[in-house]
């Protein structure tokens, strides 16, 4: 069998900057930083929105969320099962197809949800199945699966844990922080990884293998067991970049996300209203829970490389980022800021091809679909869905090199890596950014306003100071808007 096993492994809402080969140092993060060190590591990827919904619909087909339609985490505008995607495709390319974890393909109802009972979640599994997954383990999100009843759920009451992890989520005086009420095998993402590991071992070697392992943390609440909270080095942390003179006139999107009230606009805004001890807090638990999840991908890598040996291909990355106190919030909701945005993307090619390399050239999460379809021997237009420009395969399409992070830039703002993608777009609801790896466009509505920010990554990285309007940068905000609207004209956002 000459078609490698793929494994698509991601974590929900983690930062670029929370493994080692990113640059952390408060928790060691040993199993990804292997990882990294067999494959290629990508400085510019770019998640296609900051929510999860229509960032998971992008990872799954290939598309900006203007083409697969499901550009919302509250609409009822489901993915399609006519667009064809990787669980689809593997299937026509012979594949056994398995998802274990986070689907979040359609949108939660969250307006079902009840502090004092987990509900029925049956036609939700059966919607996912019908996606083209052969074997579905489903753990929907660590709220989710408090909410409604999944597989993990159903486990965890088994086990005797479910009622004290609804009360500890549901809790206001934990304010999303609190460490997870149970042993830690049954935490969230461990549970995740042993069943990945089982779903590995178990998988007849005479047929290809294609698993997604969706961990749903570090998404909040940030709920690390205990034990966990030993391997942060908390002086090492820091503090949240905060500037107190960003937010000072209301023709700043998140304005009303810093100073409050914040709801619909950024989930842990309102700074004013939380102690640095909190900040303190939320951001030692998060990392734990990074280590936590960094041990469970080293079993997952282990029975994979045990299974498969080295014919092998493995993408890990994330659905977008989290903000962790940075500008004064928590969460990702309308988040246009590199936090959210420009996401960890490592690639393990069969046979460790390009093993430790780097690359800056300007990707997607898109790019993933057509990587691994690829990479399965699907290779023309009717093997893998519609035919658009949307997305492009890393393999065979960038040259890469050993070089620190982040590689030069050219000054006339354009990325220098020509061999990836000239602009790539974050999209959702009344939301679109542009970005060529130096400038960021972004263009809003919120409360009936609509809100025009650009800035410059490179002079100003943290993104604090808006040079949307100005003569200096016209030429610049001309050419993203230009293209923006050029890309858009073929297909609106609904």
């Amino acid at each position: 069998m000459n078609q490698p096993a793929i494994l698509l492994i991601t974590a929900d809402q983690l930062r670029r900057d929370g493994l080692g080969c990113y640059g952390q140092r408060a928790v060691a993060t040993p199993n990804l930083d292997r990882l990294a060190a067999s494959g290629t590591v990508y400085d510019q990827a770019y998640t296609a929105s900051p929510w999860c919904l229509p960032s998971r619909a992008s990872i799954l087909t290939g598309l900006w969320p203007r083409h697969h339609g499901a550009y919302s985490n509250f609409r009822d505008n489901n993915l399609s099962g006519d667009v064809p995607n990787l669980y689809s495709s593997m299937r026509a390319a012979g594949y056994t197809t398995a998802h274990i974890g986070k689907c979040h393909y359609a949108p939660v109802p969250y307006g079902d949800t009840r502090p004092d009972k987990t509900l029925p979640y049956e036609e939700m599994r059966s919607y996912y199945q019908k996606l083209g997954i052969d074997e579905l383990r489903l753990q929907d999100g660590k709220q989710v699966s408090v909410w409604f009843s999944d597989d993990y759920s159903r486990e965890l009451e088994q086990a005797g844990h479910l009622e004290a992890y609804r009360e500890a989520v549901w809790s206001r005086e934990h304010r999303k922080v609190f460490t997870f009420p149970g042993p830690a095998e049954w935490h969230p993402d461990s549970w995740v990884g042993r069943n990945t590991v089982e779903t590995i071992t178990n998988h007849n070697p005479d047929t290809p293998f294609f698993a997604w392992a969706s961990f749903s943390g570090p998404h909040f609440p940030f709920d690390p067991p205990a034990e966990y909270l030993d391997r942060v080095d908390t002086t090492t942390l820091g503090e949240p970049a905060v500037d107190p003179d960003e937010f000072t006139t209301e023709d700043r999107l998140h304005y009303r996300s810093f100073h409050g009230p914040s709801a619909g606009w950024m989930e842990g805004g309102t700074w004013h209203e939380r102690s640095p001890e909190y900040w303190q807090k939320l951001r030692h638990y998060y990392a734990a829970n990074i280590a936590l999840i960094d041990d469970q991908i080293g079993d997952i890598i282990a029975a994979a490389e045990q299974h498969f040996g080295d014919n092998l291909v493995i993408i890990f990355s994330c659905d977008h980022g989290e903000m962790l106190g940075n500008h004064g919030f928590w969460g990702k909701n309308n988040g246009y800021y590199q936090d959210v945005l420009n996401v960890p993307l490592i690639y393990r090619r069969p046979g460790r091809e390009g093993a430790g390399t780097r690359s800056n050239r300007l990707t997607s999460l898109i790019d993933i679909y057509p990587t691994l379809t690829t990479h399965a021997g699907l290779t023309t237009t009717e093997d893998t869905g519609p035919d658009t420009d949307d997305s492009e395969p890393l393999a065979g399409r960038t040259t890469v090199a050993t070089r620190p992070a982040p590689g030069p830039r050219q000054p006339d703002g354009h990325h220098l890596d020509h061999d990836g993608h000239h602009h790539v777009y974050a999209e959702g609801e009344r939301f679109l950014t542009i970005t060529n790896g130096t400038h960021k466009l972004v263009h809003a509505h919120r409360a009936d306003r609509a809100f025009l920010e650009m800035f410059d990554l490179t002079t100003d990285p943290h993104e604090t100071h808006n040079i949307a309007g100005t003569p200096e940068h016209a030429h610049i905000q001309a050419e993203l808007a230009t293209t923006a609207l050029t890309s858009l004209t073929a297909t609106a956002l609904p």
